[in-house]
């Protein structure tokens, strides 16, 4: 049994739908211990200052953790490992990684190091309305700053386990980084307080790293520290990689912005954001990340490879499907936005007000779910054929349109009873205080809707797409998510009429028969229109529960065997 799980996690997969759909599992597996992790952090603490503390110290680790780890990550490495690889120099392509393991190791201990110097500092001026939880708030980010260094040797590893199309394994790791998170809230919060919470991050964190060891010891490529550098090597990662580390870095500052000011809002704020922001992470997981992960490996080999139109093609393709999913979960998200965050945290100290605020921010959110999943392929895209320029100068705009958006849509929200107003009453929180949360989210929304249009224009020119070729693809999906958010509506309000949501079972089954009520719909509407997409994955589907092959016949699916 062991063994066949074990071969199961280390075995090799190929074909970008294939990979795609398995990460996707995986994916959503994760997401489900995430939604548990988040519904006991509700339940203990609700949305209070305790929780507002854990969810603000995060906001340091998660930036170091971007600005180091990414600047040696995947999407910067494979191509340069993949063309070592290519011309049988194994060697070589070995003491690549161990220089850049050994880079991270020596340069994030360092820098650590001072962070935990200054914590003080650094905490006070960027979350002032902590007042005198400060102390607690500079201890949770010092415990925290080993999640970085573990997360980032753990990603180090992932560009081995990509290279060799080890998918599973790669999908496993975040699973066991929830269950530490759990086990540190269940088993350790009781001894520690609020310590043991992130205690469990750490906890978590290590077994990210662990489950990938036994296939990176028997790997070509295993890492060694070593303090022999090729400076003109190391020169040219820094060089392609650190644009890329400072644009991934600007989302993190829109983030710690957001968040910072978040602290001077009404107690709980921080808790709702976070919430809402890891909610609309789940299809975004699912949808965005694993089509571009599962693309980046094939893209970038399909570059090297000279093959521009199947280069093309297959970001025509992700691009497609992206469109597919992601409009339908809009519509469906934000017509059972109450009753999913009731399912998941609607427990304990989380009380009725806080659903329905975390409720009007996950739709706010959920508004750029395309948008998000179209900048991550188009992105990875574009570090495939090395241009990190172009990610760096449209996130940079947005970046700035999302701090002034939300600066400006709160100033407004403050300022003027009838926008307040307006957002009460479209957003149903008549009677529910602390709204003016709202313009964090919306702000941040409306500057990705803008980055995708511009990226996707631009990426004409760099990527060589055809955004007119989308339009079909884009319009299936927003009627057909249209109809389905529709019956979804109207089976929502059928079903509240005949009982109240006074229990967990009730809301599950409104929200239930409503979702799928609503799926059905857009199924309908899409094989209406005759949708190549749901053709595509009817096939794939087919081939995997028929039990044959389970690689598509497709140029971008061959070209990776």
């Amino acid at each position: 049994m062991v063994q066949n799980v074990l071969h199961t996690m280390y075995k090799e997969i190929r074909g970008l739908h294939q990979a795609a759909y398995i990460l996707a599992v995986f994916t959503f597996g994760s997401q489900i211990l995430a939604l548990i992790r988040d519904r006991l952090l509700a339940h203990y603490f609700g949305a209070g200052v305790e929780l507002d503390l854990y969810y603000a110290a995060f906001r340091i680790p998660d930036f170091l953790y971007v600005l180091f780890a990414s600047t040696l990550s995947v999407y910067v490495l494979i191509p340069f490992i993949a063309q070592r690889m290519e011309q049988n120099k194994e060697h070589e392509a070995r003491q690549f990684v161990s220089q850049i393991f050994s880079l991270f190791l020596i340069a994030y201990t360092i820098f650590s190091v001072a962070i935990m110097v200054f914590a003080p500092w650094i905490a006070h001026n960027l979350f002032p309305g902590f007042g005198d939880k400060t102390e607690t708030l500079v201890l949770l980010i010092r415990i925290l700053l080993l999640q970085p260094l573990l997360l980032g040797i753990s990603s180090l590893y992932g560009v081995i386990t990509q290279l060799h199309h080890r998918f599973i394994l790669y999908a496993v790791s975040p699973l066991i980084y929830n269950l530490g998170i759990i086990g540190g809230l269940i088993f350790l919060y009781p001894v520690f307080g609020i310590a043991g919470l992130a205690l469990g991050v750490i906890l978590g964190a290590l077994g990210h790293v662990c489950i990938q060891i036994p296939f990176i010891l028997k790997s070509s490529l295993s890492p060694r520290f070593t303090l022999t550098f090729n400076g003109a090597e190391l020169f040219t990662v820094l060089k392609t990689s650190l644009t890329r580390a400072v644009t991934l870095s600007l989302h993190q500052i829109v983030l710690l912005g957001l968040v910072s000011f978040a602290t001077t809002m009404a107690i709980g704020s921080v808790s709702v954001f976070q919430f809402a922001f890891n909610l609309q992470s789940v299809p975004l997981s699912i949808i965005g990340v694993s089509y571009s992960v599962a693309a980046f490996p094939l893209l970038a080999q399909l570059y090297s490879e000279k093959k521009l139109d199947l280069f093309t093609k297959n970001i025509m393709t992700a691009l497609r499907h992206i469109l597919f999913w992601s409009f339908p979960a809009i519509a469906l998200f934000v017509v059972i936005r109450a009753q999913f965050v009731r399912v998941v945290l609607g427990t304990g100290a989380f009380n009725w007000d806080d659903t329905r605020l975390t409720a009007a921010v996950l739709a706010l959110f959920m508004l750029s779910l395309a948008s998000q999943a179209i900048h991550l392929l188009l992105v990875r895209a574009l570090y495939a054929v090395g241009n990190t320029r172009l990610p760096f100068y449209v996130t940079l705009f947005s970046s700035s349109l999302a701090l002034f958006s939300a600066f400006s849509i709160y100033s407004l929200l403050i300022g003027d009873s009838r926008v307040y107003a307006f957002f009460e009453s479209l957003m149903r929180l008549e009677g529910v205080g602390g709204i003016e949360v709202l313009a964090l989210p919306l702000g941040y929304s409306l500057a990705l809707i803008v980055h995708s249009f511009i990226l996707i224009f631009l990426s004409q020119k760099h990527l060589h797409i055809k955004a007119k070729m989308l339009f079909r693809s884009f319009t299936h999906s927003f009627v057909s998510s249209l109809f389905g958010g529709y019956v979804a509506y109207l089976t929502l309000n059928y079903f509240a009429s005949l009982s109240e949501a006074t229990t967990l079972m009730v809301v599950l089954l409104q929200g239930a028969v409503a979702g799928v009520s609503g799926l059905i719909g857009v199924i309908l509407v899409q094989y209406l229109l005759k949708s190549e997409e749901l053709l595509v994955i009817y096939r794939t589907l087919h081939r995997r529960f028929t039990k044959r092959d389970v690689v598509m016949p497709q140029d971008e699916d061959t070209l990776a065997v």
